[in-house]
């Protein structure tokens, strides 16, 4: 079978170009579009088309339009499983799950500018937020799982699922406050809430938490 009938979008790309070879630069594309146009606005086909490939290549490596922008979430979530399983069993829980959710967002720094990208996505777009939860309930089951395990209870216990949501609501926060600022790391924003988490916030003064009301009192 030719190329072109394998690929119905193979006969429509422009002549001369390249089509893309891996799932990260289609995510590079189709992010890019999403930026300038809209995810809403944006279709499977103008990011096919912006690619170089068909619709069948694209729905190859994504279910939906929406699964994109996370990319390659599930291999994340075992790497975080195996990295929970690679603790020692003495280690306390919260620095346990401190030390995996800092490895889960190991960002290298040449893809920080799509991983802004991504989490701009993920955080601020209305009509992803059911598809969010979803993700989001499957990264806190994670969570779960380790600290049912080291706790002796069944994840969906109390404490093993308030550990979830705590976790992931720390880990939103950095998120957000990343987003908001370029001028700081997105893995040390993690660890000092996550560090706060651990110490139950008992090392964390006031001013640290709260900015003055009024940006001039300080100045006077």
């Amino acid at each position: 079978m030719s190329a072109a009938a394998d690929d119905p979008g193979a006969g429509t790309r422009r002549a001369g170009r390249r089509p893309v070879t891996s799932r990260s630069e289609i995510e590079h594309i189709a992010l890019d579009l999403f930026t300038e146009r809209g995810f809403d606005t944006t279709t499977v086909d103008d990011v096919a088309h912006a690619a170089g490939i068909g619709r069948r290549t694209f729905f190859r490596y994504y279910a939906s339009k929406n699964d994109v922008p996370w990319g390659a979430f599930d291999e994340m979530l075992q790497r975080m499983r195996e990295h929970f399983a690679t603790l020692p069993s003495d280690v306390p829980v919260m620095e346990g799950i401190r030390a995996t959710v800092l490895d889960f967002n190991d960002v290298p720094a040449a893809e920080q500018p799509w991983h802004r990208q991504r989490l701009r996505l993920i955080l601020e777009t209305p009509t992803l937020q059911a598809h969010s939860t979803l993700r989001y309930a499957e990264w806190r089951r994670v969570v779960a799982d380790y600290a049912g395990a080291r706790l002796g209870q069944p994840a969906t216990a109390l404490l093993p699922r308030t550990l979830g949501h705590v976790c992931l609501g720390a880990a939103l926060a950095a998120y957000e406050q990343w987003l908001r600022a370029d001028d700081v790391e997105l893995r040390d924003l993690l660890d000092d809430v996550m560090v706060a988490l651990e110490n139950g916030f008992a090392d964390t003064r006031a001013d640290e938490l709260t900015p003055p009301a009024n940006p001039a009192a300080r100045e006077a």
